[in-house]
């Protein structure tokens, strides 16, 4: 796809035919699990300006990077076993940036261990979403991301469900983002058709009529938003006006 070709998406269902656009890569789409450069696009046009600090907490391949700085954004890279030089090695379980400091934020997670994302002992993919384990480290990454973001600024999260024969469902997705709504308010869901995997062939299409399963044809893109502060202190304001005029009405009866 030639660049004049990139239009900023409209409605939730977000479809991209190829990884790359243009003449030049955007991550390595041979690199597992890469992130659409389409879809970094997308964000970043709609949450960010010129200037603004863009943070991947998950770098994988680079794809947040080089969009990023193609529309001249400020980027910093971390992965726990980092693809290239311009990454930074690092756990996305504690993120070195101070509070407060960043204006958006993209994470490309595993959903659980049925990909080799590195070899490193402490990466999260090598933890199965079969265990509740999995759910308490990237709800860990969930709360680095809220103390580093700006207040009022979104962050998108992108991830998969779970099937396996041993297993059966496992609603990945769901349980991600009702720890999302812990800390930040819903924006919006995207839902994001998967391409290019590997149980997209007639075997994989006719096991799954056979055997009473489905494949898994897209991934959820979460866009959350971290409240603004003085919603959090208006909506205390109204709480402690709310406990004085019921003291003051039992004063009143008291007399």
């Amino acid at each position: 796809m030639d660049k004049s070709q990139l239009k900023i998406e409209s409605t939730t269902l977000w479809d991209f035919p190829r990884q790359n656009y243009g003449d030049k890569p955007h991550g390595d789409n041979k690199f597992n699990g890469v992130t659409p450069a389409f879809l970094i696009w997308n964000l970043l046009q709609r949450y960010t300006k010129k200037g603004d600090l863009v943070v991947d907490p998950m770098c994988g391949s680079g794809t947040t990077i080089d969009v990023a700085k193609e529309l001249g954004r400020k980027v910093i890279g971390y992965d726990i076993a980092p693809y290239r030089e311009d990454i930074i090695q690092n756990d996305a379980r504690k993120i070195p940036l101070k509070d407060k400091s960043v204006d958006f934020v993209f994470i490309d997670s595993p959903y659980s261990n049925n990909v080799k994302y590195s070899e490193h002992p402490d990466c999260i993919g090598k933890i199965s979403c079969e265990t509740e384990d999995f759910f308490l480290e990237l709800e860990l990454v969930i709360r680095e991301i809220w103390r580093i973001l700006k207040y009022g600024k979104v962050m998108a999260w992108l991830i998969g469900d779970h099937w396996r024969k041993k297993s059966g469902f496992i609603p990945v997705g769901i349980k991600i983002y009702e720890r999302l709504c812990k800390y930040f308010e819903p924006v919006d869901i995207i839902c994001v058709t998967r391409r290019n995997q590997t149980s997209n062939t007639g075997i994989w299409h006719k096991r799954a009529i056979q055997f009473n399963f489905y494949l898994r044809g897209f991934k959820y893109l979460f866009i959350m938003q971290k409240p603004e502060r003085r919603i959090k202190k208006r909506r205390s304001g109204i709480a402690s006006k709310k406990k004085c005029n019921r003291r003051k009405e039992r004063d009143r009866r008291s007399k």
